[in-house]
């Protein structure tokens, strides 16, 4: 057994990378169950006789789960630790979508989605604690887009394996299979994931309602963090919006086939997945740390890349639409990790978890509000002026990130 001084150093500087893998790899299953509900709306639609306003209402189930969720699993991570909440979320999300497998009340689904949403959220402040305790602030961009990436990966991978599987076999047991998945996934990341030895949580702290709702005020009192949770708000809805009729658009507006439907999804995807990390690696290397600035660039991108995609005219040629969805996606679907790090670096270390779940708390209004209200403006208005809300969106997003640059 090696146990000498240069193979203890090398262990452990390479541990936080091995550490990120777990995480990496349980939000990956997360996303791939929780997101799928993007790629497969088009099956579960024309399973249950859905409009394109209840369609939109998956995605918001979802997300109100994780709005609720949020703050209370922040608060518990940071008591806590990261470990044994891996298990327990991913079985909750895995658990709630295998049941919803064997519903055909569109009420009951809802209610499992957002349920689910619990799991799905929850997961969100836990591995982001992992990544504020295992790195140092000068590579916490890059890893904590990497563990972001893992969010569009799965989605992607959701498109990629489950769309096909459940145009085949159906999407119920397309998703009773991944939601199996999950669960062994969750145990495995329990197992082999360790909280760091210097950074234990302190469990001897006393949890009550009073003293929740006190560490919650304290982050509303947070102007900076406020204002960055508002404008993930916009973002948010926008991402969603996204993932939810991007397929429906092109399959039923611009008249492509199905399964290129479900790659130009892919395509976002994985356009978010390059987001995610080259975002992180551009704050923390061009731009010294400073999130905003790529977050005002991000948010300009989303702007211009939805007027083009609103006046998309039937029969767009795909080989067109593979960049601008590649791009829309780099930008709408890769700002997550950014903003993570601002909401986990506006506070100490001690309330990572905490500042995390307080802003996707407030972000996730932004999903449950904004996808819905799309879907009643394509149902009576068309696609067109439900791509421009997200035009004006980002409008309002730019002014609020620039007064919260006059604020710091």
């Amino acid at each position: 057994m090696i146990n000498s001084p240069i193979h203890n150093a090398a262990s452990g500087r390479f541990k936080p990378w091995r550490m990120l893998l777990w995480l990496l790899l349980a939000q990956i299953m997360v996303a791939f169950i929780g997101r799928s509900l993007g790629p497969l709306g088009v099956l579960i639609e024309e399973d249950l006789y859905l409009t394109k306003a209840q369609v939109g209402l998956l995605p918001s189930a979802l997300f109100l789960g994780q709005a609720l969720v949020s703050i209370p699993t922040g608060f518990f991570v940071d008591r806590f630790g990261s470990r044994p909440l891996l298990v327990v979320l991913a079985s909750a999300l895995g658990i709630s979508f295998l049941l919803m497998t064997f519903q055909s009340t569109f009420v009951l689904m809802l209610l499992l989605v957002m349920i689910g949403g619990i799991g799905y959220g929850g997961m969100h402040p836990t591995s982001n604690r992992g990544i504020v305790y295992w790195f140092p602030k000068n590579k916490r961009g890059a890893a904590m887009g990497i563990k972001q990436m893992g969010i569009t990966f799965g989605s992607a991978l959701s498109a990629i394996l489950l769309l096909p599987l459940a145009e085949t076999y159906g999407w119920r047991t397309a998703v009773l299979l991944a939601s199996l998945g999950l669960i062994a996934t969750g145990f495995l990341a329990f197992f082999l994931y360790r909280d760091p030895d210097n950074e234990k949580p302190s469990k001897n702290q006393k949890i009550s309602v009073r003293s929740t709702l006190s560490a919650t005020l304290k982050m509303v009192k947070n102007k900076p963090l406020l204002l960055i949770s508002l404008s993930a708000m916009g973002i948010n809805g926008a991402q969603m919006c996204l993932n939810t009729y991007l397929v429906l658009f092109t399959y039923e507006q611009i008249g492509i086939d199905l399964v290129f439907a479900g790659f130009l999804f892919v395509v976002s995807e994985v356009g978010g997945s390059f987001g995610r990390i080259g975002w992180g690696i551009i704050s923390d290397r061009v731009f010294g740390g400073e999130r905003l600035k790529v977050m005002t660039i991000i948010v300009m991108i989303t702007f211009f890349a939805s007027i083009v995609v609103a006046f998309l005219p039937a029969g767009t040629p795909f080989e067109l639409m593979v960049p601008l969805f590649l791009l829309f996606g780099f930008s709408v679907s890769g700002f997550n990790g950014i903003w993570m790090n601002l909401a986990s670096e506006l506070v100490s270390k001690e309330e990572a978890g905490l500042s995390s779940g307080f802003s996707i708390t407030l972000g996730s209004l932004g999903v449950i509000l904004i996808p819905p209200l799309f879907g009643v403006i394509v149902d009576h208005s068309g696609y067109t002026f439900g791509w421009l809300l997200i035009s004006f969106l980002m409008i309002v997003v730019f002014l609020l990130i620039r007064y919260l640059n006059k604020i710091r």
